[in-house]
């Protein structure tokens, strides 16, 4: 029985009940992402924040002692025994600033590695120096290019990278879906490179975020784009309208949070930092900094990350494949008409029915 007129697609009542179903969508947005950037930015706050004291009598000992006592969580202190070890510390990521007192103090920081953790850890020694009433020393031993003396270009650029690489999956999963997944993937592949260059241009000659190591650069970015670019052509066979929704999830709302981009997880609440440690976004913005900055340490283990989601976006579209697979199939079959009592036109073989049956289902 026909619901009457007014539930008709084509009145203004059905499509009136169509946009405000499809308004859930962009809600659901405004939703997640005032929960995660404001959840994720909104009050950083330093928690075991590991810096360095450098000296091994007893006045460094107190000095490092007081100072964790109270920081209240918020720093981790150690001493160490001189300015090369802390130096090495900044340089490997193992701590993020380090103070050699004395008549005239001194902080080390490394600010390509997280500039907003380098200025935490600034605010906090400044003070210590004002108490011993001299003035403080800041001596950055890892500097960003001139084209990003803020630190967070990387971020920015991890930005650009991620909207051109799942804008791409809407228009692949939209416009291209009467093509086959191969060819799907292969747009995808495609597009990543497209991407990735873009990214480079970017990072490269057109804003000097970087000075040296762009070839390595746009191989991470490639990786990096590839991966949503996979993933995301593999979900639309699964989740057809609400994929961009699932992709913003994945690779906006979790992903630029969790990055260390703005501030490293020693700034933010737990939860993202926990995802930094194998979110794509992460594995991108460290594996830059490790290359350009930090000569290439621990740049295996984010590479590692990159690799690992790249797979999973692989996977995610072989099953895609499977799944298409399956309902071409069963959408085939029905069309396959049943079978006449008889045997078949006179003289038709047994074998001549088999084949007709193969080509009606597109065998």
């Amino acid at each position: 029985m026909s619901a009457g007129p007014s539930a008709a697609a084509g009145t203004p009542a059905g499509a009136l009940r169509h946009v405000l179903s499809h308004l859930v969508t962009p809600l659901l947005m405004c939703i997640g992402m005032g929960l995660a950037y404001l959840g994720a930015f909104h009050a950083p706050q330093p928690h075991d924040l590991r810096v360095d004291v450098v000296g091994s009598g007893p006045s460094a000992q107190v000095l490092a002692q007081t100072l964790q006592d109270k920081g209240d969580g918020a720093l981790s202190v150690r001493t160490v025994a001189d300015r090369t070890t802390a130096a090495e510390h900044l340089r490997t990521q193992d701590s993020y600033g380090a103070y050699i007192p004395g008549n005239a103090p001194e902080l080390l920081v490394a600010s390509a590695s997280s500039d907003t953790s380098a200025t935490a850890v600034e605010k906090v020694f400044t003070q210590v120096a004002a108490g011993q009433g001299a003035p403080l020393k800041v001596t950055d031993t890892a500097p960003t290019a001139d084209g990003d003396p803020t630190g967070q270009g990387i971020f920015f650029l991890l930005v650009a990278v991620s909207i051109g690489s799942y804008a791409s999956v809407a228009v692949i999963g939209g416009a291209g879906a009467v093509l086959r997944l191969r060819v799907r993937a292969a747009l995808a592949l495609g597009a990543s490179l497209v991407v990735s260059a873009i990214g480079a241009v970017f990072a490269g000659p057109l804003f000097g975020l970087v000075d040296h190591g762009l070839a390595g650069l746009w191989a991470m970015a490639w990786l990096y784009s590839a991966g949503i670019l996979l993933i995301g052509v593999g979900l639309h066979t699964f989740l057809k309208r609400w994929t961009t929704l699932g992709v913003m999830v994945l690779f906006v709302m979790l992903n630029f949070t969790s990055s260390g981009g703005i501030f490293r997880p020693e700034l933010q609440p737990g939860f993202f930092g926990a995802l930094h440690s194998f979110w794509n976004g992460a594995g991108f913005v460290e594996g830059v900094r490790s290359h350009v900055y930090f000569g290439g340490h621990a740049l295996g283990g984010n590479l590692l990350v990159l690799a690992l989601w790249f797979v999973a976006g692989v996977a995610l579209t072989g099953l895609a494949g499977l799944a298409e697979a399956r309902r071409r199939s069963a959408a085939a079959l029905p069309a396959v008409p049943p079978a006449p009592a008889s045997a078949g036109p006179a003289g038709a073989s047994a074998a001549e029915e088999e084949e007709e049956m193969e080509e009606a289902v597109g065998v």
